[in-house]
């Protein structure tokens, strides 16, 4: 176990939100995935823009894009960021294994790794959405953060600091 300090724990046990008022603006990117197994049949209906719902990629990229602009709403002392970018592709891991990858960046004093899991993380549901008449099964999984650069902490990378993606 790690002695770093929580910093939204203040020392009584009740929470706080950080304030970031005095710290300097930096360029701050973050990069998250998440992985969606599917059966063949949706799987292939997916890939081939035949599903009952209409464009699954579309809906899925416009919805994480949507849902990273309100991480604050979503996630409990999240600061309000003006987002530079944030983008969503999709790619397959294998036949039914559907990546999906989020990209989010500011200029700010704090960064934007919520932002790039909470994209990723709602088109994941945004494909089970789409996709569900075709498969009650199917499985959003391994929603993680892939990079961070900028900030305070320094950069970070799970190909460096942990497993490769």
């Amino acid at each position: 176990m790690s002695d770093a300090k929580l910093s939204h724990v203040r020392a009584d046990g009740s929470l706080t939100m950080v304030d970031v008022g005095a710290k300097v603006a930096t360029a701050r990117m973050a990069r998250a995935e998440a992985r969606v197994r599917l059966n063949a049949a949706a799987a292939e209906a997916l890939r081939t823009a035949t599903l009952a719902k209409g464009d699954a990629f579309s809906a899925a990229q416009l919805a994480g894009i949507m849902a990273a602009k309100r991480t604050d709403e979503l996630i409990p002392l999240a600061h309000p960021i003006a987002l530079g970018a944030v983008d969503v592709s999709f790619t397959w891991d294998d036949a039914t294994t559907l990546r999906i990858a989020s990209r989010a960046t500011t200029v700010g004093p704090t960064g934007v790794e919520m932002e790039a899991m909470i994209a990723a993380s709602v088109a994941a549901l945004t494909i089970y959405d789409m996709c569900k008449a075709l498969d009650k099964g199917i499985v959003v999984e391994s929603v993680r953060l892939i990079e961070k650069t900028g900030g305070k902490s320094g950069d970070w990378s799970l190909a460096v600091n942990g497993e490769a993606s």
